[in-house]
């Protein structure tokens, strides 16, 4: 079982490191100003920064409560079911990665769209099928030959040819 103060002191921790890596990462690109105006990095620096001073506000504050007396953020937050629920939302998109990397973006569309729809949603197989294989058709025409925008490709793609 995870509490709320756990919760929220481990999700502020991983925004923080986000933020001073964005911050970190800013840096290489410069951050002020030439003859043309703010240099590459300025927004995303001072966008770092506000992530990772927020996530040390959060971080004073729930740690603040805590040693208070609050007995608010001993909530469980995170149970078998709630963490079983997670899981079955989570998993999914961690596959889709992971077959995008591997399979290409749209192979990884049709078999992440037919694992949620179907056996998660429990849509027919029909209604299923056309949706997987058309959104796969649609972000192809649309971001490959309208937009000019090419997205990872795998093994059947290149088979194919696209």
């Amino acid at each position: 079982m995870v509490t709320r103060l756990w919760a929220e002191t481990v999700v502020a921790l991983f925004t923080l490191a986000y933020g001073l890596t964005i911050v970190w990462g800013a840096l290489e690109f410069g951050i002020g100003w030439d003859t043309s105006g703010p240099e590459a990095g300025a927004f995303p620096f001072y966008t770092g920064m506000l992530v990772a001073l927020g996530s040390l506000a959060t971080l004073a504050l729930t740690w603040g409560k805590r040693l208070s007396g609050r007995d608010m953020l001993a909530e469980v937050v995170l149970d078998g079911e709630r963490i079983h629920r997670v899981a079955s939302f989570f998993l999914p998109i961690l596959g889709f990665v992971i077959l995008c990397a591997t399979l290409g973006m749209y192979v990884a569309t049709v078999v992440y769209l037919v694992f949620t729809m179907r056996f998660q949603g429990g849509f027919g197989w029909l209604r299923t099928l056309t949706v997987a294989i058309g959104s796969a058709v649609f972000f192809y025409l649309a971001l490959e030959r309208f937009f000019h925008i090419p997205l990872m490709k795998g093994p059947l793609e290149a088979a194919l040819g696209l």
